[in-house]
């Protein structure tokens, strides 16, 4: 058993799905159900006795310690975070509330529970962060290693690198048994439409303007969400104690280039009647602190763990418009809001 934080979001719903694919070993789902969690990702595990949801908030210490004294897990694998830089410039309060208190109030609970387990070695605490508390890199800068100093630079990153420093303490302190992983940016199935890729398709299809922030060139390096939960698997599986692992998918692309990808993607899968989709590029002002470039050097999870990503950004990128194109009923429920008056009529109470 596993207890997963953030089950019912982009990464973590794709790590659950996956996990259960690949065994039988069952997970408890821990999810709050803000904006960005949805049940419907998880849908095809209704009735599977593999996976029990839970609807809560890691910040509620009572509820993280009754479900690790009722289930026994041998790890927790912690997705649970506010992860938009524009939600956090206009409301950074909900950041520092999830992604550092939060993730204190797992730590302790966890550091609790695993005092007292009889096999304190087979224990794991997994924290899964982001490439951005790293900063930004220059043009010819060498891509973001695992000892790259942090210099977070919007309220979301800066969040993040506090919940990574915890982690540390936590393990160098307290002898926690804690792995991280730094991500570079996801995407794939399931991506709540905010994000950069899946707005571009929606937007394309409902023939609205395609935003793209300042000249478009911020660089990011692109990761397949499921090349990202193998990376996980892997590190949870083999990883060193207290060591972080930087998972990337070697796919540094601009976002103007990204954007094109897109357009030219619809414009053979499902071509406009109105011409092709790049028409509807528009650029808008860039946001404030917007880093320029994000890179990611995996070299060390390849070398340790032999990891490497299964796509690259051409088949991976081609996956998610089909995925998109495949499932406007999705995408509806998330643009209209009617999952969230689905949480409302099911969970007006914790589960």
């Amino acid at each position: 058993m596993i207890l997963v934080t953030g089950g019912a979001g982009f990464i973590g719903s794709n790590f659950v799905l996956d996990w259960l694919a690949q065994g039988d070993e069952p997970v408890v789902n821990l999810d709050a159900l803000t904006y960005a969690g949805n049940r419907a990702n998880l849908a095809s595990l209704q009735g599977d006795a593999r996976h029990h949801f839970v609807h809560g908030d890691i910040t509620d210490r009572a509820l993280v310690d009754s479900l690790l004294a009722k289930h026994q897990p041998r790890a927790i694998v912690h997705f649970a975070a506010e992860s938009h830089v524009d939600r956090s410039i206009h409301g950074p309060g909900a950041f520092v509330k999830t992604n550092v208190e939060g993730t204190f109030t797992l730590l302790e609970a966890a550091r609790a529970y695993w005092s007292g387990l009889a096999d304190k070695a087979a224990f794991r605490f997994l924290h899964v962060s982001t490439d951005e508390v790293y900063g930004t890199l220059g043009a010819q800068d060498a891509p973001f290693a695992e000892d790259h100093p942090y210099e977070p630079n919007s309220p979301y990153s800066a969040s993040k690198a506090a919940s990574d420093h915890l982690v540390r303490a936590w393990h160098h302190t307290y002898g926690l048994p804690v792995l991280t992983t730094n991500c570079s940016n996801n995407y794939g199935p399931y991506h709540f439409p905010e994000k950069l890729i899946p707005l571009m398709i929606v937007n394309a299809l409902a023939g609205k303007p395609l935003p793209v922030y300042g000249d478009g060139r911020q660089i990011r390096d692109w990761l397949y969400v499921r090349d990202h939960c193998s990376g996980i698997r892997a590190v949870l599986a083999g990883g060193r104690l207290g060591q972080t692992y930087n998972i990337g998918g070697w796919n540094e692309m601009a976002n103007i280039d990204i954007v094109h990808t897109v357009c030219a993607l619809l414009d053979e899968l499902q071509p406009s009647p109105e011409g092709p989709y790049a028409r509807l590029i528009t650029h808008v002002t860039d946001r404030p602190g917007h880093d320029r470039r994000y890179a990611i050097d995996a070299r060390k999870i390849e070398r340790e763990l032999g990891w490497r990503p299964a796509e690259t950004f051409a088949t991976g990128i081609r996956k998610t418009v089909q995925w998109y194109l495949q499932h406007p009923d999705w995408v509806q429920q998330v643009q209209s809001g009617a999952y969230r008056d689905w949480v409302a009529a099911n969970y007006s109470a914790r589960a």
